[in-house]
């Protein structure tokens, strides 16, 4: 699973820190770490009592659903017995059908050259996730629950710093806690056909790559074109919505998907406020906004090479209404600030189509499946008179198990595209002719035409090393090419330099418990 920064350039982003909040994460942190060393005391002075103890099997409790998605790696295989149990907390739970997740992805970023300015940040997210099999617990047939929330801390280096579309990090979103998918799922006709209903996100099941997940930047799980293009970007991360999904699996290799969403998760609002900011907690629980529907068949099969592949194809609707990039309402060019009443013309809803592939293309002998190369490559298309990206395009390769004694290390090299719509280059254009136009006041010069936005583009380049199973360190590279689609600086007064090709490097540890 992936996680996107939502606030960028067209969602915005700001900080909602301040001085009082800052003081209660100050006093939260001063908690923490208290406990951790009490804690650390205590494994010290228990360590001796514990001896025989650690001689066990350390326990990892099952997902509920391992037979859908095996669950993490967790550092409690590492961990005393004691600790990596709950103090046997977990195993009694598990028996029960009660699992839990805690997770914390921590990164530090530098922008070293371009965008809209140079300087480094923090970005954390602590998230807890609770899933129960009903079965297990109550008899419930083919029932289950999943709940998630996260503490979002620290502040983006996109919205802060780079002032790019694609963003540099899956976690970036404004400092909060917030609860984010809620749902019931039942499975029926033995196991072939599931619906969930509840607070979903789109980007858990929907466009999603498995070769893409390696990777930091948050174009590579919810695209940037649906993140641009959809109201407050979507039903993804750190935004979902109520929602209700069915999925068909005729065969074990063949799935098709279908989800009715709630068209605007955080609602409408001040354009220029954060979306995020009118849903902070996420319980807003909306369902009164326009529906946007997602619809994707998925089909595993193998390759004539024996090795295995994955085929999605599917699209979108919106049924909302959604200004035109270049046109008012009045006929006129948007542009022409003088005589158009600068009121865009509304287009009744809007769609996409998108294609993503999974292939491996070389498998390590005696080692695990998984080991090898794989490549994946997605594509999007939308309609250009109403979005600000209508072509969108990634591929990126991964090789897993090539260093020598660590075979669970990966490195991955992945590129993306995203194209500024022909209608939005074109309303850029006649800002340009009119800013050329002689001036009606005597010797006055004409002005001088600002840049016209065209695509943006992002490289990364990445390794994932494991220290433990369940604890990763991950540095990262990306070169982000035309931030913003080619956007003025907004540091040059005459607002006619574009920003620059930025240069970010960062770390991110991730520790699974």
């Amino acid at each position: 699973m992936t996680f996107d920064q939502i606030s960028l350039g067209e969602n915005g982003i700001g900080s909602t820190g301040s001085g009082k909040g800052d003081g209660r994460f100050g006093r939260k942190r001063g908690t923490l770490a208290r406990f951790a060393a009490a804690l650390l005391l205590a494994t010290c002075v228990s360590a001796p009592l514990t001896a025989a103890w650690a001689q066990q099997e350390p326990f990892a409790a099952p997902s509920p659903r391992e037979e859908e998605s095996p669950s993490e790696p967790s550092i409690a295989t590492s961990l005393p017995p004691w600790l990596g149990t709950t103090f046997g907390l977990r195993p009694w739970l598990a028996s029960m059908g009660i699992t839990y997740q805690l997770k914390q992805i921590s990164e530090g970023w530098r922008n070293s050259q371009g965008g809209e300015k140079l300087g480094n940040t923090y970005v954390g997210r602590t998230e807890l996730a609770i899933e129960t099999d009903l079965e297990k617990l109550i008899g419930w047939k083919g029932g289950s629950t999943h709940v998630n929330g996260y503490w979002i801390q620290g502040h983006g280096l996109s919205g802060y710093y780079v002032g790019n579309i694609l963003a540099v990090s899956n976690i970036e979103a404004l400092p909060t806690v917030r609860l984010f998918e809620a749902w019931f799922e039942q499975k029926l006709f033995n196991d072939t056909t599931s619906i969930r209903i509840g607070q979903l996100a789109a980007d858990s099941e929907f466009i999603t790559s498995e070769y893409a997940g390696l990777f930091i930047n948050g174009t590579f799980g919810w695209p940037g074109i649906t993140a641009a293009d959809l109201p407050s970007g979507g039903p993804a991360y750190p935004l979902a919505t109520p929602a209700v999904r069915l999925k068909f699996s005729p065969t074990p290799q063949t799935s098709f998907l279908v989800a009715v969403f709630n068209g605007d998760p955080a609602g409408p609002g001040d354009p220029d406020q954060d979306p995020q900011l009118r849903d902070k907690y996420g319980v807003n629980f909306r369902v009164q906004d326009p529906p946007f529907v997602m619809g994707e068949g998925q089909f595993k099969y193998t390759a004539v090479t024996g090795l295995p592949g994955t085929l999605k194809f599917g699209g979108w609707y919106h049924f909302d209404s959604f200004d035109d990039q270049r046109f008012g309402a009045d006929g006129r060019l948007l542009a022409d600030e003088e005589n158009s009443n600068g009121i865009p013309v509304r287009h009744r809803s809007n769609s996409g189509i998108y294609g993503v592939i999974d292939q491996q293309l070389f498998r390590i002998a005696g080692m695990a499946d998984d080991k090898g190369v794989g490549v994946f490559a997605r594509a999007s298309a939308s309609p250009s008179n109403r979005n600000l990206i209508d072509l969108y395009f990634d591929a990126g390769l991964t090789f897993t198990g090539f260093v020598p004694y660590r075979p669970d290390d990966s490195f991955g090299v992945a590129f993306g595209y995203a194209r500024i719509s022909k209608v939005a280059q074109a309303f850029d254009r006649d800002v340009a002719y009119f800013a050329t136009l002689p001036p009606e006041e005597e010797g006055a010069l004409p002005g001088l035409p600002p840049p016209i936005r065209n695509y943006e583009a992002v490289l990364e380049v990445t390794y994932q090393a494991q220290i433990v199973p369940g604890w990763t360190i991950q540095p990262d590279f990306q070169y982000i090419i035309n931030p913003g689609g080619h956007v003025a600086d907004p540091a040059d007064p005459d607002g006619l330099r574009p920003l620059r090709n930025a240069l970010v490097f960062g770390v991110r540890t991730t520790v699974n418990y």
